[in-house]
């Protein structure tokens, strides 16, 4: 199960989040830097509203969701890439992980302490950033000094990996991530080998009090906070390729008691729709490269976790492996199809439920029955 790293500065609201995505009170969330020291781990169920219709559809028994590991990872302090504060702990704990959630203050609060002494979500930003490259850019330059000997000998893998490195180093030493670096495919898949840290797939999470949350739906422009979450998003978006989603963690983590019910009657008060924890956990999903089909019957609906690009037989294979060794066929229908349509037989006379085979690219969103034979 692939996972994602909550982190942040000390006091920003991670293990807040934690406990609010997890739907769970085991982080413990205090006014005070390194409250969080050992990591905490939780599995969470991807929110997916088509479960639970196609379960209405076929009156299925029970629900299976997909699902991802998010872990609490201790504050960041600058100095971290050269062991300050809990340095060294927090990044062997980041490199654990698939994914970084970067949670950043986005609220004014005289009764939560800063440890810089004032809001500044962009210098927050670039303060772990700097942290995480100086981690990569010291790793990847004792990686080259370990290259040169095989270097010397002709090996060409090591040639490659060099050849990699020697245009790394400059990228990082100037103060961009490596996931903003132009590689081929096949630079790529070295890359990768190469663990770095500021490589893994990064959202933001601006945090903001429950006064500003209702503010920023209904609109309003004026407050600190709403600045603060535009400048986020402007600078995610330009400097680092990525983007921002704004929550409350505060609020999110008061919904952990509630009910289904009781959590939209609380949202929809502060005129807000959804979770934001739900809009969190669907835009990890994604940023991790998962997708999800669907199987769907009497006894059971069940969401299956493929990633991107997945072709029928290894979707088949996340059920059973003899479903990827015998594959056959994939009886496919979309789920947009299915629910319009009612039925699987009113979707094979409207000739929306196909035959696919081996070479099909499987869609997020894809309802599927699978033909083999072992």
């Amino acid at each position: 199960m692939l996972s994602a790293g909550i982190v942040g500065l000390p006091n920003v609201g991670k293990s807040t989040l934690f406990n609010a995505v997890t739907r769970t009170h085991k982080a413990q969330a205090a006014n005070y830097p390194f409250c969080t020291i050992e990591s905490n781990q939780g599995v969470v169920a991807v929110p997916d509203q088509r479960l639970e219709m196609l379960a209405k559809m076929s009156k299925s028994v029970r629900t299976v969701p997909a699902a991802i590991e998010f872990v609490d990872i201790a504050g960041l302090v600058a100095g971290a890439s050269q062991g300050e504060g809990l340095g060294n702990q927090f990044l062997s704990h980041i490199r654990e992980v698939d994914a970084i959630v970067q949670v950043v203050r986005c609220f004014e609060s005289g009764d939560v302490h800063h440890v810089s002494g004032s809001v500044d979500p962009i210098r927050d930003i670039e303060l772990i950033n700097t942290e995480l490259i100086l981690a990569d850019l010291g790793s990847s330059q004792k990686r080259l000094e370990r290259l040169q000997k095989q270097v010397r000998t002709g090996d060409k893998q090591a040639k490659a990996e060099a050849a990699l490195l020697e245009a790394l180093i400059p990228h990082l030493n100037s103060g961009k991530p490596a996931n903003t670096f132009e590689a081929t495919p096949e630079e790529q898949l070295i890359l990768r080998s190469f663990f770095l840290l500021t490589a893994k797939p990064t959202i933001f999470a601006g945090n903001v009090s429950e006064s500003d949350l209702g503010a920023l739906t209904a609109g309003e422009t004026g407050r600190p906070a709403a600045q603060h979450v535009a400048a986020v998003s402007s600078y995610v978006r330009t400097h680092l390729a990525t983007e921002a989603v704004v929550i409350s963690a505060q609020i999110e983590s008061e919904l952990v008691d509630l009910s289904p019910a009781e959590s939209a009657e609380y949202l929809s008060g502060l005129g807000v729709s959804e979770s934001g924890v739900d809009l969190l956990i669907r835009a990890v999903f994604h940023l991790l490269g998962l997708r999800t089909y669907f199987t769907t019957g009497e006894k059971e609906t069940r969401a299956w976790t493929i990633h991107a690009g997945d072709k029928a037989p290894a979707a088949a294979g996340v059920i059973h492996s003899d479903f990827e060794r015998g594959f056959i066929a994939a009886e496919t229908i979309h789920f947009d199809d299915l629910i319009r349509l009612g039925s699987f037989a009113k979707g094979r006379e409207a000739g929306k439920l196909r035959i696919e085979g081996k070479e099909y690219v499987v869609k997020d969103g894809d309802v599927m029955e699978f033909r083999f034979n072992v």
